[in-house]
């Protein structure tokens, strides 16, 4: 089957046509694949087994004119047009016709979706929106987030089902160009306020390529996912048949987690053979595994299956085997499961495991990777950790592993910070000067001379520092850590300062702004949390999945408190707040938790000292909850 070529050179590199943007790519489909399906959407809220809604591309172009048209009446180009519509085919509708209007598209959420309301209202207040695109069932709880502002400053509500079809009629075509700004992906980072990255037409053409190319897409291929679609790694997933391929399937995210089944089937669901793709974070392997499998007597085909990367938080060699485990009896291959690198800040797609290619797993010393060195040891050696390679970086991209310190690049073997170079990298931070030039504008000092990662690029690139710590090792990027703070478990982005802010209000007996939030893999949690009665654990050394461990220091007279209620009631705020459970709550004396010079909280070293067993104070004696609970 012929792979999708269009966009590369004669050397293999990604070649655009200059005249040509998103909106012309989605054009030509609209013409010369007029009948054919684009897109498909599974909706399961209604029904057990699901409702299915399609789009021909034909259609599909008639909806996204119209509504841009509606869009070209009260806006102007480049203004921005946020999305806040739950997730389905008026979504990926909407996020195409704010790019037809001319204006920057930000795909955000449903306002009715619990525990996004502080985001939203940071980034709304971010980007000043000029128009909101929803749907009718939606438009009420749009309204209300603007009720504070005075009328005049409000920003326009559309629906977007509400808007017929003939309105198209009076679309004109946006005179922007590859450079033109397309949209806006919110990224956490590393600060309590979302930036938004400046995705441009040639970034988001060029990463749609080299994803295409990373996995082996053909023409033939079609995708499936339940990822949100305002996730990077769920709208690229929905931008690539634009470029290249059949349709997408799409469901919810809520469908997924409450019978992640659905996704299995749909992953085997074509008749025709169609090679298939999806993308989903390190976790949701696992559930699949344990909770996907068909019913007994069910019939099952995962041969097609050629691609599913797995990135957006750490991989981890006990998901994949039990994934594999699970579904090799329905044909799945060992080489299905990518282990992959990105980011919003480079659209999102940077590295993934070879097509052919089993995921390449080292064992390597505990202590030399904590000293900046990748050295390999037998996978029974004392100390031993498992790292999974993400693989080979993308076409057209790089990515160097450098000192963060003096921005001399670091030789193979050796950790360093991560930093990309490509035309798939974004433009800056919407509105921050500051945080672009420290991001996006930085210059590489030195490069070494034999097997530099930087050849091809211009002596004088502007390199985009990751804030991830990756080295190189037979020949294959892994990442080794984080530079920032945030906490990721379960997929889900967490600020450690929110997460100690309500653990210092859950107890009077913590001290105020003594309390450190961070993530510990599984397997480097102290052997005592591993003893707690009702963990129902044991230790599994190749369980690198990150659990949230938060250790406060106690309040004044609260020296002698029994731990165990302390915990519990730190345990059930986090929980009831941000939907994590706290897998410890350690606490210390006064004093314990280090600090910086400055007087902040050092995350880091207060994360190593935990690991290391150094910190004065006791385990509680319930650090796993029971599963009922």
């Amino acid at each position: 089957m012929e792979l999708i070529g269009d966009f590369y050179d004669d050397n293999g590199q990604v070649s655009l046509d200059p005249g040509r943007t998103l909106v012309d790519y989605v054009e030509e489909n609209t013409v010369t694949s007029a009948g054919t399906l684009a897109y498909r959407y599974i909706d399961y809220s209604t029904s057990r087994d699901g409702e299915v809604h399609e789009l021909t591309w034909e259609q599909f172009g008639v909806r996204s004119r119209a509504i841009a048209a509606r869009l070209q009446q009260v806006t102007q180009p480049g203004d921005r047009v946020a999305i806040l519509a739950p997730q389905g085919l008026d979504y990926v509708i909407s996020f195409f016709a704010a790019i037809y209007a001319g204006t920057i598209a930000v795909p955000l959420f449903d306002p009715d979706e619990p525990g996004h309301g502080d985001r939203l209202e940071a980034v709304l207040g971010d980007c000043t929106p000029a128009a909101i695109l929803t749907a009718t069932g939606s438009a009420a709880g749009v309204r209300k987030l603007f009720r504070h502002l005075p009328a005049k400053e409000r920003p326009r509500i559309i629906a977007v089902d509400a808007i017929p079809d003939d309105v198209a009629d009076t679309w004109t075509r946006p005179a922007a160009g590859l450079d033109s700004i397309a949209y806006l992906q919110y990224t956490s980072g590393s600060t309590r306020t979302p930036a938004g990255v400046e995705i441009t037409h040639r970034g988001v053409l060029t990463n749609a390529a080299q994803m295409a190319d990373g996995i082996g897409l053909t023409l033939e291929s079609r995708g499936v996912t339940w990822l949100p679609l305002f996730h990077d790694m769920g709208l690229l997933t929905v931008i690539l048949p634009a470029v290249g391929g059949r349709y997408v399937t799409i469901m919810s995210p809520r469908a997924f987690v409450q019978r992640p089944g659905r996704w299995i089937r749909e992953l085997a669901a074509s008749g025709d053979g169609a090679p298939t793709f999806a993308a989903a974070p390190n976790f949701a392997f696992e559930h699949a595994a344990v909770r996907g499998l068909p019913k007994d007597g069910e019939t099952l085909d995962l041969s097609n299956v050629i691609g599913l990367i797995n990135g957006s938080e750490p991989v981890t060699t006990t998901s994949m085997r039990k994934f594999n485990e699970a579904f090799e009896p329905y044909g799945l291959s060992p080489t299905a499961i990518k282990p992959s690198y990105g980011m919003a800040e480079a659209t999102l797609f940077v590295s993934t495991t070879e097509a052919a290619t089993e995921a390449h797993v080292v064992y390597v010393d505990r202590t030399e990777l904590g000293r900046g060195r990748m050295t390999p040891v037998a996978q029974d050696a004392p100390g031993a950790v498992p790292q999974v390679a993400c693989g080979h970086v993308a076409v057209s991209q790089w990515a160097a592993i450098v000192d963060p310190d003096t921005g001399v690049e670091q030789a193979d073997g050796h950790v360093g910070e991560i930093w990309l170079h490509g035309d798939n990298i974004g433009l800056g931070y919407w509105a921050r000067p500051g945080e672009t030039e420290q991001t996006f504008r930085n210059r590489l000092v030195k490069r070494i001379e034999d097997g530099t990662h930087a050849q091809g690029a211009p002596d004088d690139a502007q390199w985009m520092r990751t804030g991830d710590f990756g080295v190189y090792f037979d020949g294959q990027l892994f990442i080794t850590g984080r530079v920032k703070d945030l906490v990721i478990v379960d997929g889900r982005n967490h600020y450690p300062q929110d997460l100690e802010i309500t653990a210092q209000e859950a107890s009077a007996a913590i001290r105020p702004g003594f309390a450190a939030a961070f993530a510990v893999p599984l397997n480097q949690l102290p052997p005592e949390v591993f003893g707690h009665a009702g963990s129902g654990l044991t230790p599994d050394r190749d369980d690198a999945s990150e659990q949230l461990v938060v250790v406060a220091e106690r309040a004044p007279g609260k020296g002698k408190a029994d731990p165990v209620p302390i915990a519990d009631a730190v345990r059930g705020a986090i929980s009831t707040r941000h939907g994590v459970t706290a897998r410890d709550v350690l606490l210390v004396p006064a004093g314990s938790i280090p600090r910086t010079s400055s007087g902040k909280i050092a995350r880091r070293a207060c994360k190593a000292a935990y690991i290391e067993g150094t910190l004065r104070g006791g385990y509680t004696q319930q650090a796993f909850p029971d599963s009922h609970e």
